[in-house]
């Protein structure tokens, strides 16, 4: 897991750090992604940010309409519980088979009901929302190493959110890219099943007779206790 600190949120930073990749790009509508997309880097959209939106339109009003939205996109999820751990191959034919229908179907249920509603309605927003990204929304089912949504982003972020409510400030510009090192370390050490907190007690404890050649071992991939 990677962060890297940026001072604002023009869409220069994201271009910058991301100038050498090429690849699938899970996110959500931040428009500052839009100048990577292309040959490039493909959109992989966020079936869960769609969600939301009709999610929330329902819990306002109680809307028939975004329940049916709301039941369409729970049947994707149904194939994704059904094909969760399972190899790359394996979740791609699942999809196809079973999601692509699905999302045919979707769509279709996007089209007809879109121009029934008031443009400037909730309900009609969330709409044009998920037809303006359709195929990035439809792209992980043509790959099963992709996923429906990047919620894994989206937690690993939670704790950057409660802890700027707490702290509010990095102090400086170094103090942000010193912090992003550390919560990078501090999350992949969660992704490897690592407890953080021992991690850190024992590595500091070490680190200063380690052999700096073999440094790597102390990384969260490779660190097994003292």
């Amino acid at each position: 897991m990677l962060f890297r600190y940026a001072p604002d949120r023009k869409g220069e930073r994201p271009a910058a750090h991301l100038a050498r990749f090429r690849g699938d790009l899970h996110a959500d509508g931040y428009a500052g992604f839009d100048r990577l997309y292309g040959e490039r880097v493909a959109e992989v959209a966020c079936w869960a940010h769609v969600r939301r939106k009709f999610f929330d339109v329902h819990a306002a009003t109680g809307s028939a309409t975004a329940r049916e939205a709301l039941d369409h996109i729970a049947g994707l999820y149904a194939v994704e519980q059904d094909v969760r751990g399972r190899p790359p191959d394996e979740r791609r034919c699942a999809r196809q088979a079973r999601a692509g229908p699905l999302l045919a179907a979707f769509r279709q249920w996007l089209d007809a009901t879109g121009p029934k509603l008031a443009r400037r309605s909730d309900l009609a927003i969330a709409i044009r929302y998920a037809l303006t990204r359709w195929s990035a929304l439809s792209r992980y089912v043509e790959d099963g190493r992709l996923e429906i949504d990047n919620n894994a982003a989206e937690r690993s972020l939670r704790g950057i959110a409660v802890g700027r409510k707490n702290w509010l400030f990095a102090g400086s510009d170094q103090g942000g890219q010193r912090a992003a090192t550390i919560y990078s370390l501090i999350e992949t050490a969660k992704l490897n099943g690592v407890v953080p907190e021992a991690w850190l007690t024992d590595t500091i404890a070490r680190i200063a007779d380690h052999p700096a050649r073999s440094i790597d071992q102390l990384l969260p991939w490779n660190y097994r206790p003292a």
